[in-house]
């Protein structure tokens, strides 16, 4: 598995791991059901769901999956993800969703780890980066906003879902400063 980790000191980005399946279900909360998951998570579930995170991570595959960590031993606050390829994108644009469990929410971390993995999407050869946003959900705009993006157009999805698309360009030169560690291969 690669073993990616970025930090500023205050969020640490790494991969998830199944260790995180105990915090992940007891952070979870109504707003990340609505907003990110679409339905409440289950043991098994979520075991999947890391277990094929990891495999796109040892494949290099279109999905990067991380745990947003903070605090006294680095605690999951919530996650991040990164898609690659997925529909309704342009080429060279990548997909940036997350979530916070409710105890770590609004103290700007989701904008710091906005921040670090859109560097690393930069890194990483995508060229802009895409958040959607549902209009009611106006806490992820606001975060959007904080991390850099502008906010571009409204889009129906194909399944009938407004989503508000917040762009930003990852020209390196425009990513917030961070530092990170690497070793393996993601490629």
């Amino acid at each position: 598995m690669c073993d990616v980790k970025l930090s500023d000191g205050i969020v640490t980005l790494s991969p998830l791991r199944l260790n995180d399946v105990d915090a992940h279900l007891a952070g979870e909360d109504e707003l990340l059901v609505r907003w990110l998951s679409g339905g409440p998570g289950t043991r098994q579930g979520v075991e999947d769901y890391i277990r094929h995170c990891l495999e796109q991570w040892d494949s290099a595959g279109p999905l990067r999956a991380f745990a947003i960590r903070s605090g006294a031993g680095d605690a999951l606050a919530g996650t991040i993800d990164l898609r690659f390829v997925q529909e309704g994108l342009a080429p060279g644009q990548v997909n940036v969703a997350y979530g916070l469990y409710p105890s770590w929410r609004g103290q700007g971390l989701a904008t710091r780890a906005v921040q670090l993995v859109s560097q690393y999407a930069a890194s990483e050869g995508a060229a802009e980066a895409v958040i959607r946003v549902e209009p009611e959900n106006s806490v992820s705009a606001a975060v959007a906003l904080r991390a850099g993006f502008v906010y571009r157009e409204r889009v129906c999805a194909e399944d009938g879902t407004w989503l508000d698309w917040y762009v930003r360009n990852l020209d390196k030169g425009r990513t917030a400063p961070a530092t990170s560690t690497s070793t393996g291969s993601a490629r």
